[in-house]
């Protein structure tokens, strides 16, 4: 059911625009009550998010052998993501609906974000075993650095980011993230304990 509630809501998307998209169209396309849809998802927001975003589970980590390709190969995989026109559409609705809507705040928090969040501890860690990193960087601020600069590039700056871009983005993400850990490894009091 959560698929085909997910693929009408993509198609509903793709005809009318996020905008014109209703709780009630995506019911009666996919053939289930309003109420099956609110089980799982708290708004409208938070639907054409999993259906655009995160339908899939995030892919395996590529296990690139390095820090920067590790980081490359996740953004590349989010830029195609949220660079598609549905999320684009959707971004700044869910944006705005996080601001003043505490529980699907905390929904997406520990749900999406949580998962991003482990991926970034993940390619870490093996960087860490690698001997490319002094020590360990709080997911958080990783996610932070690649991540939330693709979603500002994409959602406030509105750049044409290319390839080339992307590749810079992973190269600046994996700098700073190296020399966050070469400052906590230098002065272990300002590491912060990952989340």
């Amino acid at each position: 059911m959560d698929h085909k509630i997910l693929q009408t809501t993509r198609e509903l998307i793709d005809e009318v625009g996020y905008p014109a998209l209703t709780v009630d169209q995506v019911a009666t396309r996919a053939g289930v009550g309003k109420a099956a849809i609110y089980r799982r998802y708290a708004s409208k927001a938070e639907m054409a998010f999993a259906a655009t975003m995160y339908e899939q589970q995030l892919p395996p980590l590529a296990g690139t052998g390095s820090l920067e390709g590790d980081l490359l190969a996740l953004v590349r995989t989010f830029h195609v993501r949220m660079a598609a026109p549905a999320a684009r559409q959707l971004a700044p609705a869910l944006f705005s609906e996080l601001a003043v809507n505490p529980e699907l705040e905390s929904r997406f928090q520990d749900t999406f974000l949580a998962a991003e969040q482990a991926a970034f501890a993940e390619i870490i860690e093996q960087a860490v075993a690698r001997g490319e990193l002094a020590g360990t960087v709080d997911p958080a601020m990783a996610h932070l650095l690649l991540l939330g600069s693709l979603a500002s590039a994409l959602y406030i700056l509105n750049l044409p980011l290319d390839g080339a871009m992307v590749t810079d983005l992973a190269a600046a993400a994996a700098a700073g993230i190296t020399a966050l850990a070469d400052r906590h490894h230098s002065d272990p009091g300002e590491a912060a304990e990952p989340r």
